[in-house]
């Protein structure tokens, strides 16, 4: 089962979060070699998705990036996200999920 973990996104603003990827017994996963997508959509069965950039660390950190031009285009509000790892055997495994909210900006 994934993780939940709640993100907050500023409008128009550069937006970076490193989230730690662990095991039932509390240690970090070793991640070599392993890649990873993440979306964000308004709801489950939405058609269009805006993608993280994501990068993995050995160590078991997974990195989500948005650049400033991504965000100023998303409206305020609630969406869905979740992160799904793929082995270097092509095993994929979701391993974290939550609520993004936007939030607005005055100065996009």
């Amino acid at each position: 089962m994934a993780a939940a973990h709640n993100l907050y996104v500023d409008q128009g603003a550069d937006f970076s979060a490193e989230v730690g990827v662990y095991d039932d017994n509390n240690n970090s996963w070793d991640l070599t070699g392993y890649t990873g997508v993440a979306k964000i959509k308004k709801s489950y069965s939405s058609t269009t998705a805006t993608d993280f950039t994501v990068s993995i660390a050995a160590t078991g950190t997974v990195t989500l990036k948005l650049s400033a031009t991504t965000t100023a285009s998303m409206s305020e509000g609630r969406y869905l996200y979740d992160v799904v790892i793929s082995s270097p055997s092509a095993k994929k495994t979701r391993v974290i999920e939550g609520i993004v909210t936007v939030n607005p900006g005055v100065t996009i």
